[in-house]
C-alpha cells in the first residue's frame, strides 16, 4: 500500500512538474510573438514573399484590384472602358498598396504584363512599377470557357520560354489564375509561382493586401 501511495505521489509530482514547466514556457513566449520576436508560421510576412521573385523561375500572378460586380455588360469591348466594369476608388489604392509593398521589398521587377481589360491595366499601371505590356493569354474567359485550356497552355510555355533571371509580375483575373495555379484568388490577391524544367507550376506564397 505504501509502495503504491508512494507511486501515486510520485506521478503526480511528476505532472505538477510537467505543467509547471510548460505554463512557464507559455509565459515566456507569448511575450516574444506579440513583439514580433517569434513569428507565427501561419503569419503572411509579405515582404519575405516579394523576396521569393529573385528566384529562377519564379513569378508573380495577382488578380486585378477590386472593381465592383462580376463579369462584363453585355457591350463590353475590348479598349473601351466605359463598356466595362472597372475598379473603383478602394480598388486604386489598393493597387497602389501593392506597388508600394514591391518597393519596400527591395524588388526590382523587369516587365509587368496584364490583361487587355481595363481593370487589369489600370491596376498594373497603378503598381507604378514600370510600363505595362498587354498579353492576350491573360485576358479573361470568364464569359466563354472555351479557350480556358488554350490560353492557360499559352501563358504557361510564354513563361516558359523566358530568361530564368527575368522578374515579371502579371495581371489578370480570377479564372485565369485558378486555371494556372488551382488557387481561387480573392481581388488584389498575389501568387507567388514557380514554373519547374517539366513545365509544372508549383505555388511559393500567397500575398493579401488589405482594402
Amino acid at each position: 500500500m505504501a509502495l503504491y501511495l508512494r507511486a501515486r505521489r510520485s506521478t503526480r509530482e511528476i505532472a505538477m512538474t510537467v505543467f509547471a514547466r510548460r505554463s512557464l514556457l507559455l509565459l515566456l513566449i507569448v511575450p516574444l510573438l506579440s513583439t514580433g520576436l517569434i513569428t507565427s508560421s501561419l503569419a503572411n510576412d509579405s515582404r519575405t514573399g516579394w523576396e521569393r521573385l529573385a528566384a529562377p523561375r519564379t513569378f508573380a500572378i495577382m488578380r486585378h484590384a477590386i472593381a465592383p460586380g462580376t463579369g462584363d455588360p453585355e457591350e463590353f469591348r475590348i479598349g473601351d472602358c466605359s463598356t466595362q466594369r472597372n475598379l473603383d476608388g478602394t480598388g486604386r489604392a489598393q493597387a497602389r498598396r501593392i506597388g508600394d509593398a514591391v518597393r519596400a521589398a527591395g524588388v526590382e521587377v523587369d516587365r509587368i504584363l496584364s490583361s487587355q481589360w481595363c481593370r487589369c491595366l489600370e491596376t498594373a499601371e497603378l503598381l507604378g512599377l514600370g510600363a505595362t505590356e498587354e498579353l492576350a493569354s491573360l485576358n479573361s474567359f470568364f464569359a466563354d470557357r472555351s479557350t480556358e485550356a488554350e490560353q492557360t497552355e499559352g501563358l504557361r510555355a510564354f513563361l516558359g520560354a523566358l530568361p530564368d533571371d527575368e522578374r515579371v509580375i502579371l495581371v489578370t483575373h480570377q479564372v485565369n489564375i485558378t486555371a494556372l495555379t488551382g488557387v481561387y484568388p480573392a481581388s488584389g490577391e498575389v501568387i507567388l509561382f514557380r514554373i519547374e524544367a517539366d513545365g509544372e507550376v508549383t505555388v511559393l506564397e500567397r500575398i493579401r493586401t488589405q482594402t
